[in-house]
């Protein structure tokens, strides 16, 4: 019989892939929180083998359809699945590093169908003013057969490489530009917050959203809950699918990590991505979009 909750997840183009708007990230599988170490272990804790295996499969009951996640121990997770008969795809991370010179023969092996790189190192070479070697390491995914993309949380990136007509498939984007440097910090707010690594500030998605708009590849928005500090009441995780389905181009996706152990929130998150699909490329450039954190 066929699953209806599935048939109604809304879809994008994926190169010659259909990938659910709604996607599912890893953090918290990989303990990850962007918290705290008590939470890290907390999730580290919950998510054993066999958890993963269950949210993959509800995560496919739901319709949603692609995980996207690093070359670490969950390609094993996800090799096992599709072992077991599972059918979701697969977007990696990956770097270079000289210690696994095959990794990305490895990813595509496995069945991923996209490789991004990593935002984290995207983000540092960017700012040292190396960005070309992102440009060389997106030449090597392509060699490997695979779709090519690019991580990033600053949206000057994705505005040059659209600029520069790199041969890039897709962007994986951060709505929040977590990292800024103590300096940076000082700079916009004239003080430092506690911690200086992890502020995440209101004003920061629009400015990522825009340079999605602008850009002519599907676009995959990720920490649209702010790693989780707008978790804490259900009507600021609504607001925040909302606010992003009005400003991302409609080939755009969002990628959400998610923790069952107290709701449902695979099936929560599926929800909202049906009920606010029809809104994306509603919001112009001259048109302000509500704020959807606390206070906004």
């Amino acid at each position: 019989m066929p699953n209806t909750t599935q048939s109604t997840m809304p879809q994008i183009a994926f190169g010659p892939y259909t990938v659910s708007r709604l996607i599912l990230g890893a953090n918290p599988i990989n303990g990850g929180s962007h918290l705290s170490r008590f939470v890290n272990r907390q999730m580290r804790r919950y998510f054993t083998a066999e958890r993963i295996q269950e949210l993959l499969g509800h995560c496919q009951d739901l319709g949603i359809n692609t995980w996207q996640s690093g070359p670490g121990s969950n390609l094993d997770a996800y090799r096992a699945y599709r072992a077991a008969g599972g059918e979701m795809h697969y977007i990696s991370l990956a770097r270079h590093d000289p210690d696994h010179p095959d990794l990305l023969q490895q990813l595509a092996a496995a069945g991923a169908i996209g490789i991004a790189h990593h935002g984290e190192v995207t983000d540092v070479l960017w700012k040292q003013g190396e960005i070309a070697q992102v440009h060389e390491y997106c030449r090597a995914i392509r060699d490997a057969g695979v779709m090519v993309g690019i991580s990033t949380h600053i949206p000057e990136v994705v505005d040059h490489v659209v600029g520069e007509g790199w041969d890039v498939d897709f962007f994986m984007c951060c709505v929040y530009e977590r990292h800024r440097s103590a300096e940076e910090l000082r700079a916009l707010l004239g003080h430092v917050p506690l911690p200086p690594r992890e502020v995440y500030l209101e004003d920061d998605p629009p400015r990522m959203f825009r340079a999605m708009r602008q850009a002519p590849q599907p676009c995959l928005a990720f920490k649209i809950l702010a790693a989780g500090r707008l978790c804490d009441r259900q009507q600021w995780v609504e607001a925040a699918f909302e606010s992003t389905f009005r400003q991302i181009k409609p080939k755009d996706a969002v990628i959400v990590g998610m923790y069952p152990e107290y709701e449902d929130q695979a099936a929560i998150n599926a929800e909202y991505v049906r009920r606010f699909n029809s809104l994306s490329g509603a919001a112009q450039e001259d048109e302000p979009v509500a704020a959807a954190v606390p206070g906004g």
